[in-house]
């Protein structure tokens, strides 16, 4: 053999071997480590996920958990039993036929048990549920995306202008006509149009840019129409410390408390959203700030208790450097706190963070009472499709959104593919 000939053969060689063991669609190579990432957030396991047979496996709690899927493991048939919403699914060890809803499907990768942990077909599991798994050859990691649910949307409505109205962000038509638009997605107004001095006084004008605009009335006539919940916000800041002397003074809470209390009654629930206190605070001065800052949240709440009003805080997160909110303690008097799990300072947002933040929150108040606050401007259509993946591995109340109009179309459409439309949409559409 010439060394030509054999050059020619060591490189046909070398290339089948390449091609050999480059991974397919849904699959891995066996010996490189494989990462599966739900909805933007890696996932963590601790049997590693495996390759084998063109197909990656993994074990069953992992992911059914992080999606809400109720499994339980039958030992003497070492059956998977699984079930979210009108979907129930059995895999047993071995066995090439899963039973989906009552109906035998074949498999071409069957469920197997190693390293004690019995390992599911990651595809075929995800898929039976809905989600979408994509393998990702960049990062060499699978890729799920959870299927759309249900997840009640609170959306911040504040002035914009000509190009980020909420209005025509939310009903897709310029002022004030109306169509459906996006109130399938979203089901509920925080309308930002108030403020308070420090002498307790409601303020619809404010320094801040707060102010309820000329119209208001057709906002909240166009979100009965369309089954949208209106809260009113008033929103005030500790910036000049205005907030702390109103905090301070009980003769301005009172007048506060009862001025918004009376004004609420045009609403379905009140929205405080008081920011900045505890900063740079530690010992006594930050257990006076949180201590009035409750005070102040329970003479409203027993205020609209009796109006039957919801009520709603919007809070810096528990990993912020605002520490004058005890969460524990107001947990008891809200019927929801919206978690600002943002202005970390990167952009977008980093998820360990925002996750941190609801886990910290999580801690001391039930998971269903918890909003996560999205800021906007701060995140882009992937990263959005994140924040929302956390809301719904945590089990949480929902999401927010600062604010309408500062929505890009690819962001509607990102959360249209992972938040299902609300039961009840309102009227048809206009047609054009």
């Amino acid at each position: 053999m010439s060394r030509l000939h054999f050059i020619v053969l060591t490189l046909v060689f070398c290339i089948a071997c390449f091609i050999s063991f480059q991974p397919t669609a849904g699959a891995a190579s066996q010996t490189a480590a494989i990462g599966i990432v739900l909805d933007g957030l890696p996932l963590t396991t601790d049997v590693p996920p495996l390759a084998r047979n063109g197909r990656v496996y993994l074990p069953f709690r992992v992911l059914a958990e992080a999606m809400n899927i109720t499994v339980s493991w039958d030992p003497a048939t070492r059956t998977v039993h699984a079930r979210d919403g009108g979907t129930a699914l059995e895999l047993a060890v071995g066995r090439p036929t899963a039973v989906k809803n009552g109906s035998p499907v074949p498999l071409d990768a069957p469920p197997l048990a190693a390293a004690g942990r019995t390992l599911l077909p990651l595809r075929f599991f995800g898929e039976a549920f809905g989600a979408q798994v994509q393998w990702d050859p960049a990062t060499g990691s699978v890729r799920v995306f959870s299927p759309p649910r249900v997840i009640p949307v609170t959306g911040f409505y504040a002035l914009g202008d000509s190009r980020t109205s909420s209005w025509e962000d939310l009903f897709d038509h310029p002022y004030p006509q109306t169509a459906r638009g996006r109130t399938d997605l979203c089901g509920e107004l925080a309308l930002g149009w108030y403020s308070l001095d420090a002498g307790g006084n409601l303020l619809t004008q404010s320094t801040t840019g707060w102010r309820r605009p000329d119209g208001w009335e057709n906002v909240l006539q166009a979100a009965e129409k369309y089954d949208l919940r209106t809260a009113m916000v008033v929103h005030v800041t500790d910036a000049d410390g205005g907030l702390s002397r109103l905090l301070g003074d009980p003769g301005a809470v009172d007048h506060a408390v009862q001025a918004i209390a009376a004004e609420a009654r045009q609403y379905q629930g009140i929205n405080l959203d008081f920011e900045g206190l505890g900063w740079r605070e530690e010992g006594a001065a930050l257990a006076a700030t949180r201590a009035g800052f409750t005070a102040f949240v329970t003479q409203l709440a027993e205020r609209l208790e009796a109006s039957g009003l919801e009520l709603t805080l919007t809070l810096h997160a528990p990993n912020s450097a605002y520490r004058g909110y005890d969460y524990r303690a107001l947990s008891e008097l809200a019927d929801r706190i919206i978690v600002m799990a943002y202005d970390y300072g990167p952009r977008p947002e980093p998820a360990d963070r925002v996750l941190e933040a609801v886990q910290m929150a999580a801690r001391e108040v039930p998971p269903e009472k918890l909003v996560l606050g999205i800021s906007v401007p701060n995140e882009t259509p992937e990263s959005i499709l994140t924040k929302v993946g956390i809301a719904k591995r945590c089990r949480l109340g929902g999401i927010a959104l600062w604010r309408l109009g500062l929505l890009s179309d690819e962001m509607w459409q990102t959360l249209g593919r992972t938040i299902a439309p609300r039961p009840a949409a309102g009227p048809p559409p206009v047609q054009k």
